[in-house]
């Protein structure tokens, strides 16, 4: 082992740089599902009752997971992110199948593939980084 892949007291870093560049990705996801929002937002979804509304609580919501958890490396986040990512993919879910208050859209452009990919990497980044939390302290 060289002494670049060492951390403190000649512990492995790797684990640590990795847990980093995870905590990015996680967040990065995120964010962008945040901005995918607010871009359909402001492209019309703003006029649409009770979607309108819930798009952009998704954008606050998604803008202050985000910059939390490169902030605050507890927990929390990452629930967050998890929770974030899943009910945001499942109500787009919704609006593919059955429908979500009233609205069913049937087609696939880049930005609902970006969508539905960014909310799956914060639903599995935030689980690996909450499994990786738990593996450190046992």
């Amino acid at each position: 082992m060289t002494r670049a892949d060492q951390g403190v007291a000649g512990a492995p870093a790797r684990p640590a740089r990795t847990n980093n560049v995870l905590y990015g990705i996680t967040a990065a996801a995120v964010l962008l599902s945040a901005d995918i929002h607010l871009v359909l937002w402001a492209d019309g979804f703003s006029d649409i009752a009770i979607i309108g509304p819930l798009f952009l609580v998704n954008v606050v919501g998604g803008l202050l997971i985000g910059v939390v958890m490169l902030a605050w490396r507890h927990w929390l986040p990452l629930l967050a992110a998890i929770g974030f990512g899943a009910s945001t993919f499942g109500a787009f879910m919704m609006s593919r199948t059955v429908g979500l208050f009233g609205i069913q859209e049937m087609m696939w452009d880049v930005q609902a593939v970006l969508a539905a990919v960014a909310e799956i990497v914060a639903v599995v980044g935030g689980i690996a980084l909450l499994v990786a939390r738990r593996g450190g302290r046992g």
